[in-house]
């Protein structure tokens, strides 16, 4: 056979290939959206046959080739071999080759002849192999699959793309570890800032000083998990290595934080010489902002010499974060010895005193050609000229070291504090109150219009922030972090021009699918259909179905099937009688997102509403707390409740008849270090020992009327778990709003509601 008939029939075989292999149906969903992309005819078939190519002896290209070789097989069950040299005349493979732009840039071409990814750089050869996976998961079916042609040009907006995982408040196993950074690689996000050191535990081996380990990375929580065993753990050196080696070959560098000045309750338990005040070890238990600071002996910062080369001997990344967050002067103020320190150096005050103590610290880092990074308060007192912001109170930070002519990292609270809820949903993780949503987040600009074109040179570009106080399982930790980091890595890659919020939220289901896919448990409660119960006409119930982000349709059965992308479309709401069963869920151009949610309608649910669908009466420190017992967490309630004023309003209550009310209670330790805002958190006197859930009216939102009931709290002061009271509201007239408070001496226990049933009479 001639060379031009073998190329004809290689090309005749290509066609018949391409046209047995389902395509892909739709508009592309690549996230984050490219910079430059354009279609056009035609299709590249990858199968099982299919081989990636790179040049003779190209270790980088071979090891990205091999990667992408494993998610293909891993999310289509096909395994392409990866071979060094030239694919065959004819023959339609995916190359891997070096050029064009540096850095993270790379190019993209498919069509029915093969596939080129070219790049100067190993990470822009792995980022044109991410995009090449996505573009092989554009749903989740397995098997042979024709890509479309297209032209991609890409590269990054921003050279810092960060999410932040707490590991002090709570660990994570490296497995879960590893997923999330496998989540990161895929969506291009390139720097873990792993947050390894808080007063609530140290991390970290480190091997010049054991005891950081043997007890400072162990605690007894309050409550009743004072009768568990001790709460804790940490990594070994090796294991660091490890998850740095791991994240590296994955185009991303692990930064890791160790708190100075303050944060730093569990160092000084270990070693109680490091600190000013003694350490009380029961407090690395609580949440809040802790008063233990360092002292500022030179024996403290030669420690701090020792812990950080041990560090830096197993992190290689360029910066170091030494935290500088709320660090609350108190204990140097009144320490006679650190008054006479900051004397000695001729400084002014405490907060000159943390600019030299960070300042000293950062002195040791760049001994090793390292960088400091620290947060916002760093600012406080004087910078030294090379040390990086990162801002997380709002953006004032950024744009205060911009204009200093330092570099900066964007990290506001709270649209960027992942520990913030979600959405409104009481079926929604536990964490703080105020509502950070997914298209929040993608709202956010990393660029702040206020700083001049050369003052934003100085932004290295944008971080989300993972806090674990209220993430005890990696699950939720997960559920938390994703998809919101998927949002957060869209603005931080795509250019402003080209970044949609529609196109986005289209996108959704694909990527959804490649995060179950990477065993993440991304939450999908924010997609989800949400029902809202009312009392409707002729003894009806109204029923009404959001989805708080309005993403999609909501398609709906009442007839116990499931519902398709076919059912009918969810228009308004629906009058139902008594027992019907109503099958939702949220669809985006045909495509499921999130899960189905089924209610069964009955006019009694009326009467029953959660701490979460009460109104809180203030909104000051609101979180969604979970009880301390039993000892499995996934047995244990879920409280909402402002912490500064635990208060809650039924409101619409009707008591015209009187009513029989109901309440699921639970007792939970108040191990929060708010300071001196303790002292105001109202204390109403009780009249039994134990207490009483009082009941008054409420009069325009404000809990200041008529006192109709206090059911005492009796034997439930002995249960650490949930328990259940009664009592009988007398009959008022109209609908009424219901005022819940509790009366104690002391705030700890702290009372909280799980869910009230005010069931009117007859």
């Amino acid at each position: 056979m001639t060379l031009a008939r073998s190329a004809v029939a290689a090309l005749v075989s290509l066609a018949a290939l391409t046209a047995a292999i389902p395509a892909l149906a739709g508009p592309l969903a690549l996230t984050p959206a490219p910079a430059r992309l354009s279609t056009a005819e035609g299709a590249f078939a990858l199968s099982a046959k299919t081989r990636i190519f790179v040049a003779q002896g190209d270790v980088e290209a071979r090891g990205v080739a091999q990667q992408l070789s494993d998610l293909l097989f891993r999310a289509r069950g096909l395994r392409p071999a990866v071979v060094e040299g030239a694919p065959l005349a004819g023959e339609a493979a995916i190359v891997l080759a070096r050029g064009g732009a540096t850095g993270e840039a790379y190019a993209l071409t498919t069509g029915p002849s093969g596939v080129t990814i070219t790049a100067a750089k190993r990470a822009g050869l792995f980022y044109g192999a991410m995009t090449l996976w996505q573009l092989a998961t554009q749903d989740d079916a397995r098997g042979p699959v024709a890509l479309p042609a297209v032209s991609i040009e890409d590269a990054p907006r921003f050279g810092w793309r960060g999410l932040m995982v707490d590991s002090a408040r709570h660990v994570q196993s490296l497995e879960t570890l590893r997923g999330v950074i496998d989540a990161m690689a895929v969506h291009k996000l390139n720097t873990l800032h792993w947050h390894l050191v808080d007063d609530q535990g140290w991390r970290l081996e480190i091997r010049k000083y054991p005891r950081l380990t043997q007890v400072g990375a162990w605690r007894k929580d309050p409550g009743a998990a004072a009768n568990y065993p001790p709460y804790g753990g940490f990594y070994t050196q090796d294991q660091a290595r490890e998850l740095v080696a791991y994240a590296a070959a994955r185009n991303i560098t692990i930064v890791p934080e160790i708190e100075t000045p303050g944060h730093a309750l569990a160092p000084i338990v270990a070693y109680p010489r490091l600190g000013v005040a003694p350490p009380d070890a029961s407090k690395m238990g609580d949440w809040g902002v802790f008063p233990w600071l360092y002292n500022t002996d030179d024996a403290t910062f030669a420690f701090l010499d020792d812990v950080l080369n041990e560090v830096m001997d197993i992190f290689p990344s360029t910066f170091i974060h030494v935290g500088g967050d709320e660090a609350v002067k108190d204990q140097w103020k009144a320490s006679p010895g650190i008054q006479a320190k900051i004397k000695e150096l001729g400084l002014k005050d405490e907060h000159d005193l943390q600019s030299w103590f960070i300042q000293r610290v950062g002195k040791s880092l760049e001994a090793r050609g390292r960088r400091l990074i620290g947060w916002d308060e760093i600012l406080e007192g004087g910078l030294a000229p090379n040390a990086t912001v990162m801002s997380w109170r709002g953006i004032d930070g950024a744009i205060a070291a911009a204009r200093q002519g330092h570099d900066t990292v964007l990290s506001p609270h709270p649209v960027l504090y992942l520990d913030n809820r979600q959405s409104p949903s009481p079926d929604e993780p536990t964490g703080r109150g105020k509502v950070i949503s997914l298209k929040d987040v993608y709202a956010f600009d990393p660029a702040p219009e206020q700083l001049s074109a050369e003052e934003r040179k100085h932004i290295l570009g944008v971080q989300a922030n993972v806090w674990t106080e209220h993430m005890q399982t990696d699950e939720r930790l997960q559920q938390m972090a994703f998809p919101r980091a998927v949002a957060l890595a869209e603005r931080a890659w795509t250019p402003e021009t080209v970044v949609s919020w529609d196109d986005f939220a289209r996108r959704m289901p694909a990527d959804m699918a490649r995060l179950k896919l990477l065993g993440v448990a991304a939450n999908t409660v924010p997609f989800e259909p949400q029902a809202t119960l009312s009392a409707g006409e002729g003894g009806k119930t109204r029923l009404a179905l959001s989805n708080g982000l309005g993403i999609g349709e909501i398609r709906y059965t009442t007839d116990g099937r499931a519902p398709t992308a076919t059912s009918t479309a969810y228009a308004g709401a629906l009058e139902l009688p008594k027992g019907t069963v109503v099958k939702a869920r949220a669809y985006v151009d045909g495509k499921a997102l999130g899960r189905e949610r089924a209610v069964t309608i009955d006019p009694a649910a009326l009467w029953t509403r959660s701490s979460g669908q009460l109104k809180r009466c203030t909104d000051k420190v609101t979180l969604k707390l979970i009880d301390d017992a039993p000892r499995d967490f996934n047995k244990r309630a879920m409280f909402d409740v402002d912490i500064f004023n635990p208060c809650w309003i039924w409101e619409g209550a009707d008591l015209s008849k009187g009513a029989a009310l109901t309440a699921r209670i639970g007792q939970i330790p108040f191990n929060f270090q708010v300071g001196k805002d303790r002292d105001h958190i109202p204390l109403r006197p009780p009249a039994t020992p134990e207490g009483e859930l009082e009941v008054r009216l409420a009069r325009a939102g404000v809990c200041d009327g008529e006192r109709i009931a206090a059911l005492p709290l009796g034997k439930a002061a002995l249960n650490p778990a949930v328990s259940t009271i009664a009592g009988r509201l007398p009959a008022k007239t109209g609908k009424v709003d219901l005022c819940l408070t509790f009366t104690s001496r002391t705030l700890d226990p702290f009372w909280v509601i799980d869910q009230v049933t005010v069931k009117p009479a007859n």
